[in-house]
């Protein structure tokens, strides 16, 4: 891994983010535009990684699994279109597009770009890291839109937090290194490429990762679904993963 792999990955998702800026600035009907939306961000991604990294596996939630991946020391796990059904919603600025490079058994590099934020977040020059400070009160935890889990609602009860929801991944993560929220919790069940540019990305900026339960968070696994995560600042990190114990395993 060197420099240039973190300027590709910023690159490729700022690219990628406007191009779709433009799709979506057509309009048109909301299922045709998510499916051509992730259809043409996939199709831009492979190819100019196909053409910058020739010898490297791509991973992609668009495309076909390819089994190479497993024995390959460098493969690209992209989400061409993270927070599709937002991307189809006018005026929501929370999708994200996720570039990351997964290197001899962990992330090394990556980008989340918000194109409808204007923002890229990336590994060639990560944020500032997190506040040392306990969180303020309330603890403002980042859950899904659509399906927070009932265990961060009993966290909430728990903890006095608020619970804030937002649409992808990488808006998620982006709110908790922004400052934003204290952190973001999930335990519905994803795919590696829903966290692995986020995660690459938070790491990099001194932010806690890892399973609800404080173990790894692995990518490129021959099962691609990852059951839960926890990201957030370190200051607040154990006090979570208490409060998950907590809560999950109350009679």
């Amino acid at each position: 891994m060197t420099d240039d792999d973190h300027a590709l990955a910023r690159d490729l998702a700022r690219q990628a983010g406007t191009r779709l800026l433009e799709l979506r600035a057509r309009g048109g009907d909301q299922e045709v535009l998510r499916k051509a939306g992730d259809r043409q961000s996939h199709e831009f991604l492979t190819a100019a990684l196909a053409g910058r990294r020739p010898g490297d596996v791509v991973l992609s939630e668009v495309g076909a699994d390819n089994p190479a991946r497993l024995d390959a020391r460098r493969v690209w796990i992209i989400d061409p279109l993270d927070g599709t059904r937002e991307f189809g919603e006018p005026g929501r600025t929370d999708w994200a597009v996720h570039v990351a490079l997964w290197e001899s058994g962990d992330l090394t590099a990556g980008a989340v770009a918000l194109p409808a934020q204007g923002t890229v977040l990336s590994t060639l020059e990560p944020p500032p890291g997190p506040s040392p400070a306990a969180a303020t009160a309330p603890m403002r935890i980042v859950v899904s839109r659509s399906r927070p889990p009932s265990f961060v609602r009993n966290i909430s009860d728990l903890l006095g937090a608020e619970l804030v929801p937002l649409g992808s991944a990488g808006a998620k993560v982006a709110a908790v290194i922004c400052g934003e929220v204290d952190a973001y919790v999930h335990g519905g069940g994803f795919y590696e490429w829903d966290t692995a540019a986020p995660v690459a990305v938070a790491r990099a900026a001194g932010f806690h990762a890892s399973r609800i339960d404080g173990s790894p968070l692995e990518y490129n696994q021959a099962d691609l679904l990852m059951p839960d995560i926890l990201v957030g600042r370190p200051a607040v990190a154990g006090v979570l993963l208490q409060a998950i114990r907590e809560v999950t395993h109350a009679p």
